[in-house]
């Protein structure tokens, strides 16, 4: 079996506390890897590593272009290892290896972006009201970035906030969910092979409460990336606060996928499916609230149960598998008492419902509708973060804006309509970090994420990312003759 030490100062290195976790598959159900169990002492060594290497002209002293350099080689070198990141990926966490596979290539696009970026930092002189100096602003790299991930995307996530912190001139210290931490092993080691300088990228495994918590109050760590559900946000939040670090925190969503009676149905169609149950809803975009106009309420919801029977679940290595399993034992408890919480709250389920112990280990949740939902149940409110989706109806444009708004949340939206007034009507409207129009889930390196209310703080991906990983400095420099004194 397959064993992983933490990533410290370029080489993988042992757990001080001797200690060992079983990584399995969530298909399977077997354990395949063993990921080191990190403590403090661990979390302190990264840490170190990580602000010696902030400092090390190696890396501090370099030009932004050969930073810039550095990071097209790791790009390279993540397309070119893109199947075998995958696949490791994949055998953790349970996603379709389809998926998997086109979102590490991409990764290793967001590397290529950022190159791209890093000498693009630029400054710029103020025309201060003062006289006698000149004024300019600097942007400087933070510091030592802590990165917390969660399991369902851990490369793309991690990368999300890795490849912009780097690219701003910060070193990391990584800590990823301890469900999927092989692959952000493998994956550290290619910043060594890119000729990066050491502990400029480090990686500690382990819990949350023995790691994550550790690395946010340590006071070398200068700034939080962290996606993960709202009440851990909250908690990072808390723990980050005490030290006056500044965060961004990509957290939940309940987010409204809204579909007028003009829409094209088969569009609308794959675009409910790509937001709910493609990697078995667990996405935090994933548009887990389907608001039918009431018009085609009855036409949409017998069309889609009719598609998500035909949907074949199963394993996740396959090519005609279309949903895999949940990819954690305690997740896919979690979604099961969702299910029973909607059935006892009166909502109506249409289509799934059940678990599948037939299937590999047994942790499959059969895609699940319900109806008669509306956002007085927790089924309409609170984040399930699995394949369950409520179909909740509306009358008119303002009827679907109130029930889209009305949640804690403001991650993402969708709108589909062939009205380009409804469309940018809608947008508008919307509290929502991202709104799709007659599309679902697409986003892009170029492009900002992140939430409004309680899904978050700061964006990810591109321009504003970069941002959240500089500090501004104002320089004033006395450009006249002091004066004499009389």
């Amino acid at each position: 079996m397959k064993r992983y030490g933490h990533y410290i100062g370029g080489k993988e290195t042992a757990p001080r506390g001797g200690s060992y976790l079983a990584s399995e598959n969530p298909y399977s159900g077997e354990a395949w890897a063993e990921i080191a169990r990190g403590n403090a002492d661990d979390v302190a060594a990264a840490v170190s590593a990580a602000r010696a290497a902030s400092t090390n002209p190696a890396w501090s002293e370099i030009s932004a272009s050969k930073r810039a350099a550095l990071l097209r080689k790791v790009a390279d070198l993540i397309i070119e290892e893109a199947p075998r990141l995958a696949q490791i990926e994949q055998r953790d966490n349970g996603k379709l290896a389809s998926e998997v596979t086109s979102q590490v290539r991409y990764v290793g696009e967001y590397f290529h972006y950022y190159a791209g970026l890093a000498d693009k930092v630029q400054g710029h002189v103020v025309p201060n009201d003062k006289g006698g100096a000149l004024t300019y602003i600097r942007y400087e790299p933070k510091g030592v970035i802590g990165i917390i991930t969660p399991w369902n995307s851990p490369l793309t996530l991690t990368s999300w906030k890795l490849a912009p912190a780097l690219a701003a001139g910060c070193t990391a210290v990584i800590k990823p969910s301890e469900f999927t931490s092989c692959a952000i092993v493998e994956f550290a080691d290619l910043f060594r092979r890119a000729g990066f300088p050491d502990g400029v990228v480090n990686v500690v495994t382990g819990f949350g409460d023995e790691v994550g918590a550790p690395l946010v109050s340590h006071p070398d760590v200068a700034h939080i990336g962290f996606t993960g559900g709202e009440a851990a946000g909250i908690r990072v939040y808390e723990l980050a606060a005490r030290g006056l670090k500044t965060v961004t925190l990509e957290l939940g969503g309940k987010s409204p996928n809204i579909i007028f009676d003009d829409a094209d149905f088969d569009l609308a169609l794959n675009g409910v499916f790509a937001g709910i149950f493609a990697a078995s809803g667990q996405s935090c975009q994933a548009g887990s609230r389907l608001l039918l106009q009431r018009s085609i309420h009855d036409e949409f919801v017998a069309r889609l149960v009719a598609f998500t029977k035909g949907l074949k679940l199963g394993d996740p290595t396959l090519a005609e598998t279309q949903v895999g399993p949940i990819a954690t034992r305690p997740q896919f408890e979690k979604i099961l008492k969702y299910i029973d919480i909607a059935k006892a709250e009166g909502a109506r389920c249409v289509a799934g419902g059940n678990a599948r112990p037939d299937l590999g280990a047994g942790q499959f949740i059969e895609p699940t509708i319900f109806t008669d939902v509306d956002m007085r149940m927790r089924i309409a409110r609170e984040e399930v973060f699995g394949p369950v989706l409520c179909v909740i109806p509306f009358e008119d444009e303002a009827d679907a804006v109130r029930i889209g708004n009305d949640v804690a949340f403001g991650l993402a939206a969708a709108v589909w309509t062939k009205d380009l007034h409804r469309a940018m009507s809608m947008t508008a409207k919307l509290k929502a970090g991202t709104v799709w129009v007659n599309n679902y889930r697409a986003t892009s390196f170029t492009a900002p994420f992140g939430g409004m209310k309680r899904s978050g703080i700061g964006r990810e991906s591109g321009l504003d990312a970069i941002r959240e990983y500089l500090d501004t400095k104002c320089v004033w420099i006395a450009n006249a003759p002091a004066r004499k004194s009389s």
